[in-house]
């Protein structure tokens, strides 16, 4: 008798994790793969799509697993999976991380608001959606989003044995970091127990999400003509908030001293500066704010910050917009000085 719930036509129950660089999805799929093949001798494949491969980059990692006697042969991209792991809120914004889901398949979000928020923004008709807050669970547990949304994981695929996980977490950090395991396995315990389910009624019939294969903008009937400059000061278009995981820098301006200290060492111009005059009358710059748009939420300014006039705040969604300060860029003929 299959103790896989479910198979698609080759025999496979598939599982993809969506992310970004620096979230661990990458290590959660080799672990979660290695759990299901050693407790239960499923065959199963584990690998992973980095994209650019840096750090807020998005990320896919894949997890086949089939019976014992059925042979993996098939190593392309997870196109229609039962499972899908979204370790990032913000992906929704680039990347259609429901693509493909079975009509019956289970979606889970790393996320504190509630399911009806989050299944508008998925556009996600019915099925069963799980929330857990794998995020603040990682800050009051010193570790990773991974380990909270592997225990999630496996709560949502029953057939998998937690305590597999929990040997694979043991052998994976004891020998270079033993002092990681203990703190990993209250992550993933916390993530196990406090993941929560809703499931939207499936009509009679039913289809999957479609998956729609992303393709790059210029092709050869779409190149542009070489040598022209068709959107010229194009960062003005660029939008980091993909890039966040989690965490981004609070003003509070009754508390600056205008040092320029934080500006110093953004990477990405984030602060908007006003000139005026300090109670002296001499020409000063002032900060008026910070351009979020722009903020991939290093925390280099927090660190930088000689008061406390710069703190580190879990990201809420509609803060970033709610509290833009925008950039006042000087325009001049041909483009953007």
């Amino acid at each position: 008798m299959s103790i896989l719930p479910n198979k698609n036509e080759l025999g496979f129950f598939e599982i993809r994790l969506e992310s970004i660089g620096g979230l661990g999805a990458n290590l959660a799929g080799k672990m979660l793969a290695e759990a299901g093949v050693l407790s239960l001798g499923l065959n199963g494949s584990n690998f992973s799509s980095y994209g650019s491969e840096k750090k807020g980059s998005p990320v896919k990692s894949f997890v086949r697993f089939c019976e014992a006697d059925v042979e993996i042969r098939d190593h392309s991209p997870i196109e229609q999976p039962h499972v899908i792991g979204v370790f990032h809120e913000a992906l929704y914004k680039t990347v259609d991380v429901v693509s493909g889901l079975n009509a019956d398949g289970i979606v889970l979000v790393n996320s504190t608001r509630d399911f009806d928020e989050i299944k508008t923004d998925l556009h996600l008709p019915y099925g069963t959606l799980a929330i857990v807050d794998a995020l603040t669970i990682a800050v009051e547990e010193k570790t990773k989003v991974n380990t909270a949304m592997l225990g999630a994981l496996f709560r949502i695929c029953e057939f998998l044995d937690p305590e597999a996980m929990r040997n694979v977490i043991r052998k994976t950090f004891e020998k270079k970091y033993p002092h990681f395991v203990e703190p990993n396995i209250r992550t993933f315990n916390r993530g196990y127990a406090e993941v929560q389910f809703k499931t939207f009624e499936v009509p009679e019939g039913a289809e999957g999400k479609s998956f729609v294969r992303p393709l790059p903008l210029l092709g050869y009937n779409t190149q542009e003509i070489g040598g022209v400059m068709t959107a010229q000061a194009n960062s003005i278009l660029k939008d980091l908030s993909g890039s966040r995981q989690g965490f981004l820098p609070k003003l509070e301006s009754e508390k600056c001293i205008h040092c320029a200290a934080c500006d110093t060492v953004c990477p990405d111009f984030c602060f908007v500066w006003e000139a005026g005059e300090d109670k002296r009358g001499r020409k000063q710059m002032f900060l008026k704010g910070i351009d979020y748009q722009y903020c991939k939420g290093c925390l280099k300014c927090v660190e930088a910050c000689p008061t406390d006039a710069l703190s580190d705040l879990r990201e809420m969604i509609g803060y970033a917009d709610d509290n833009r300060v925008r950039q006042n860029f000087p325009y001049v003929a041909g483009g953007i000085s």
